[in-house]
This record gives structure tokens, sequence and C-alpha cells, in this order.
């Protein structure tokens, strides 16, 4: 029977296989295999795991057998934007991607960045490490975009310390190397989700390779890898033509970073989110639904509506009557039923929200004049269709 739209609409797996399960496991993992040496030995590490709000990392290692349990170093390399449908849908003119096992696992709600490489790096939910969404409301009026760490709305220009909206010390505080492009230094999402590790930047995939081998040589145990690539293409190109291009050029990549892992080692390749193809123009509410609406945030494919007082439930309606076809149409008090984000989400978090969410089913947008780009996005993210929120986890050993 074929899926309906409806059916694809669901709540990510945070206790099970989602990505804030993956650096946990790792290190557990290598807190067996090492003992002490070079990492934090078993009882240590679960000692700081224990702290806090920390999920208890039920993604076993059994779902990367031998890999994991023989390894002494891992790398883990996070492809921004790389969904497991569209890997899938194309593995077999991959030939690195194809070498690897392959699991499906999921992102965080909203599926995107802002919300997904905070869970990566602290293996903790949106819910507990508090970055909601990529465009929060901070205060009355006032709209953070997370990724630019820029605020709007109240005129001041001062956007909050990153510690104040993500307070969770990233990697369980073991500050492991981590490479990125010199483009992503001292940004404010940057100290929100990787504050305290010991960057190694790259300006070229080449660059990249060479990093990795560096660390690799001087014994680093654990060594994070970020790559943008992927989604930068599909957000301007689509899915295309020039999206298998640039798989081609990453599993290039792979092949590189496969071909240099030392005796004991393994690579691990997730992802943030996967993406859908929006072609047509992006929807603008309604004038009669606007009238009631103060503001927006979110994002095109998760868009909160902040609603003037006492039109929640007619804003909810008329939405649902206009685009519940589209879209899963829940007040703030739903979403927070149904732990989109996961369970334990803070008061204060929970104000980051806003008081509807259209959530699109369907391969559309929602427009937001303060939300706009240097071009109208092709490919885009954020909801929780199986599409965007199922994400590969690959796994290869040397």
């Amino acid at each position: 029977m074929e899926m309906t739209a409806r059916t694809q609409f669901r709540v990510p797996r945070y206790r099970d296989g989602c990505i804030g399960n993956v650096m946990p496991t790792i290190f557990r993992s290598l807190a067996k295999s090492c003992d002490g040496e070079g990492f934090p030995n078993q009882s240590r590490l679960d000692q700081t795991l224990s702290r806090g709000l920390r999920p208890s990392s039920n993604l076993a290692p059994d779902l990367v057998p031998g890999v994991l349990s023989s390894s002494e170093q891992v790398v883990l390399l996070v492809l921004d934007g790389l969904g497991y449908r569209q890997l899938v849908s194309r593995l077999s003119s991959l030939r690195s991607f194809a070498m690897m096992d392959l699991l499906s696992i999921d992102s965080v709600a909203p599926t995107t960045t802002a919300a997904a490489l905070p869970s990566l790096t602290t293996g903790l939910s949106p819910a507990e490490h508090g970055v909601v969404g990529y465009r929060i409301r901070v205060g009355p009026g006032v709209i953070l975009n997370t990724l630019k760490w820029t605020v709007a709305g109240d005129g001041s220009g001062r956007a909050p310390d990153p510690r104040s909206i993500q307070p969770h010390e990233p990697f369980l505080g073991l500050r492991p190397v981590v490479v990125t492009k010199s483009l992503f230094e001292n940004t404010g999402f940057t100290r929100a989700h990787l504050r305290g590790v010991r960057s190694s930047y790259y300006r070229t995939m080449s660059g990249l390779v060479s990093r990795v081998q560096e660390s690799l040589r001087t014994g680093e145990r654990f060594i994070y890898l970020y790559y943008e690539g992927i989604d930068t293409t599909a957000h301007e190109f689509g899915l295309g033509e020039a999206y298998d291009t640039e798989l081609q050029f990453v599993d290039f990549l792979l092949g590189h970073l496969i071909a240099v892992l030392p005796k004991r080692s393994s690579l691990i390749v997730t992802a943030d989110h996967g993406q859908v193809e929006v072609k047509s123009p992006p929807l603008h509410l309604s004038g009669e639904i606007l009238s009631d609406v103060h503001y927006q945030s979110g994002e095109g494919r998760f868009r909160w509506l902040h609603v003037r007082g006492g039109r929640v439930a007619h804003v909810k309606e008329r939405c649902v009557d206009l685009y519940g076809a589209d879209a899963e149409i829940l007040t703030r008090a739903e979403v927070l039923d149904c732990q989109l984000f996961g369970p334990g989400l803070s008061d204060e978090a929970a104000r980051r929200l806003g008081d509807v969410a259209l959530i699109a089913r369907s391969p559309v947008a929602f427009f937001d004049p303060a939300d706009t780009g240097p071009f109208e996005l092709v490919a885009r993210h954020g909801g929780l269709t199986d599409d965007e929120i199922e994400v590969p986890l690959l796994s290869i050993g040397s």
C-alpha cells in the first residue's frame, strides 16, 4: 500500500536509533578498548554520562558489529544534508559508500542543522540542549538566527551568550580534535555546539584528509569531522544532477579517508538530516491568519506562528482549514504533549517556541519575510517526513 503523506509524520526515536546516541555509543566502546590509555576508562565515562539529563544511549554497539568493538581510534564524519533515502537510491554508483555497512537512524525535530548538530556533539535531544530550531524566540519579539547567531526584532543587535542557550559541554567535556572549515571559526553557533574542542581547520577537501591523517598519526582516539557541501548543493540546485555530482566527490573523499585509517581504527559516517525537493514557491499565509500573528520563527518546513493573545484556537482552526492537507498543525501544548523535541523540555526552552506550528508533510514550505536568503531554496528540510528524518549510519573498519 502506498504511504500517505500523513503517515510519514513521526516523532524521532530519541531513546533508540537517533543521532544523539551516536557519540555516547562510540565513547563507551572506546572506553572499553582503550581502558584509560588516552581515553577515560569505563567507570569514569559512565560517571560523566550519568550526569544531568543525558539519555541512556540505547543505540547499542551491535548496530556497528565488529567495527567499534575492535577499534582504538574512531573517526566520525558528519555529512550535512545526506538523507538515508537519498543515499540508498544512488548507492549503486557510489563505490566507497557501498563498501560500508549501512543502517538507518533518526535525526531530531526539527530536522535542521541548528538542532541536530548540538545533539550529535552533546548526546542530548533538542529538549535537553535547548537549541530547538533554526530561528528561535529569545525574548519578547526577539528572534535568534542560531546559524548566524544574530537577533532581529528588538533593535539592539545583541545576541545572547551561546552558553545561555546551550549550556551543556560538547563531547562530555573531553575536548577531542574537531576538523571543520575555517569559515566556521569563532561563530556563535560554533561556540554553542563545539566550544572547548581542539579545532583543526581545513580549506580544501584534500586538507580535510590531511588533518585527519595527522591526528591519527599522533594517536588521537576520537576525531570529529564536519562537511557541509551536500546540504549547500541541495539547497541551491535540488536533488538532480548537481546533487549527484556532489555525492560522487564525497564518495571520492570517503575513499581517501578509508585509505588512511591505521590498524584497529574505524570510520563512522552519519548526517544531521535529509532533504525534500520543494519546486513550488513558498506558501504565503493568508492575511486573515497573519492579522492574528505578531511574528514568525522556525523554518520553512517547521514554521512557528507567535499568536496574539486569545487567538491560538482560532489560528489553529484556520490553518487546518487552509493548510491541513499539506501540514500537521499543532499548538505548542500538543507539540509538548507528543514530545517532538524529546522528553524533558524545560520551561525556558519551551518559551523559545511559538504558539502554533505548521509542520510540512507534502513538498511545500511556508513563507516568512524575515526568513529569506540570497536565493530561493530548492531542496529543504525541517519537517518530520521519512525523507527528512531518516539519516544513514555507515561504518567501516581498517
